[in-house]
């Protein structure tokens, strides 16, 4: 599909919505953590910020956010070419390297502290796999060899100790040595099951972009099985939604609707297919892709108020809006509308853009509130920074499509 094959009010709706994103992640998202979140005296960017700009210069760093500061100004640079940004990058790399890399055992430690001492060296999957992703974006605008080898070393640890060689897909957690540990959660609200959605996913997003860099035999015998894995296993063919938690078998532990993982694993599953670039996933992952999109497009939208809903568990519809599934939903109902050209994906998209503008982008102290209610008003309370409140799900959104209306114009 290109725009010039578009109605004339889809293409300036695309334009406009191009636009308008260019304008937030440049004035507003990449300038907030470039002024506000580095650390100049004890290194790399602070652990936390209160929604009000109180810098917490004590808190802990965690091995996520470092990551996705990294995968989000190596992938500005990358987009624009502003050196401001690949400097920014390179700061989240040298103390990755200098601090959250282990260097007895490689991979990357949870939490370290404010000064960079470790304390919490448990290596989860997923922590794992988002370094993948930042370091593979860095080596592909930097060229920085140290980096691709590192993204390297991490794929082969979660080939050899992660990896389920049983029932195919991978453990969600392992102690600093690797060794086996009893509680394997990602987070308190987790479960403590073999395997989840949520690692899985990640670890799909970061080999897609580590086989754009490194064409490894290896690597692309893992990706097609994971996506795979994924298809057959996570992807719940009846209901077009994903299943959250699992044992090593792959039995559904949970009634849990996640809207804006649905959202963001219905275009990342295509993305993967993409670059993979094996046609019988290819067609799989379009039809899926689709799939997921509609029932989100279906249920998950609040088209009274605006935005997608945060999740269902047991039937209760928790009715909140997370920045991050709004800013994941942008890019999967565009992602929708240019696979199956149906217009109600474009219009999700642009209504689900203005309820983010309206509500949760923040006109005080900048960046996007962590989330509102179901009408929109903030919660105030929340911070800007922490380990979970990064600049990636935001600022991808804007650069994914900036690109892809760049590449609908030709």
């Amino acid at each position: 599909m290109m725009l010039a094959e578009m109605k004339g009010l889809d293409c300036q709706a695309l334009q406009r919505l191009s636009a308008e994103m260019l304008d937030e992640l440049k004035l507003d998202i990449l300038p907030f953590w470039m002024i506000n979140a580095v650390d100049n005296e004890k290194g790399g960017y602070y652990g936390r910020i209160s929604n009000d700009l109180m810098i917490d210069a004590n808190a802990p760093k965690g091995g996520i956010l470092n990551s996705r500061i990294l995968w989000t100004f190596s992938s500005a640079y990358r987009v624009f070419g502003e050196k401001s940004y690949l400097r920014a990058a390179k700061r989240a790399f040298e103390f990755m390297c200098a601090h959250i890399w282990d260097k007895e055992y490689g991979g990357v430690y949870w939490m370290v502290d404010d000064g960079g001492r470790v304390i919490n060296e448990r290596k989860q999957a997923y922590n794992l796999a988002f370094a993948i992703y930042g370091l593979s974006e860095y080596y592909r605008v930097s060229g920085d060899e140290e980096a691709l080898n590192m993204a390297k070393a991490v794929f082969y640890i979660l080939e050899r100790y992660y990896k389920d060689n049983v029932y195919g897909g991978y453990i969600e957690a392992r102690s600093r040595d690797y060794s086996p540990i009893e509680d394997l959660r990602l987070s308190d609200k987790d479960k403590n099951d073999a395997k989840s959605m949520n690692t899985h996913l990640h670890i799909l997003e970061a080999y897609t972009n580590l086989y754009r860099v490194w064409k490894s035999n290896d690597l692309r015998a893992a990706l097609s099985k994971l996506l795979t894995a994924v298809l057959d296993h996570i992807v719940d063919d009846e209901r077009h939604r994903f299943q959250l938690f699992f044992n090593e078998a792959w039995v559904s532990s949970a009634d849990i609707v996640s809207y804006g993982h649905d959202i963001e694993g219905s275009w990342l599953l295509w993305e993967a297919a993409e670059v993979l670039g094996e046609e019988a996933l290819v067609q799989r992952s379009r039809t899926v892709s689709a799939q997921m999109a509609y029932e989100v497009l279906r249920y998950g939208v609040d088209k009274a108020n605006g935005g997608i809903y945060n999740e269902k568990e047991n039937g209760v519809l928790d009715t909140d809006k997370h920045w991050w599934p709004q800013a994941e939903a942008v890019v999967g109902f565009i992602n929708a509308y240019q696979l199956t050209c149906d217009a109600d994906f474009l219009d999700a998209a642009l209504k689900t853009w203005d309820f983010i503008k309206n509500h949760l982008v923040d006109k005080v102290h900048g960046e996007w509130f962590w989330r509102c209610d179901q009408t929109g008003n903030p919660y105030m309370d929340e911070p800007k920074v922490e380990p979970w409140k990064c600049p990636y799900h935001n600022g991808r959104a804007c650069m994914e499509i900036y690109e892809r209306v760049l590449r609908l114009a030709g």
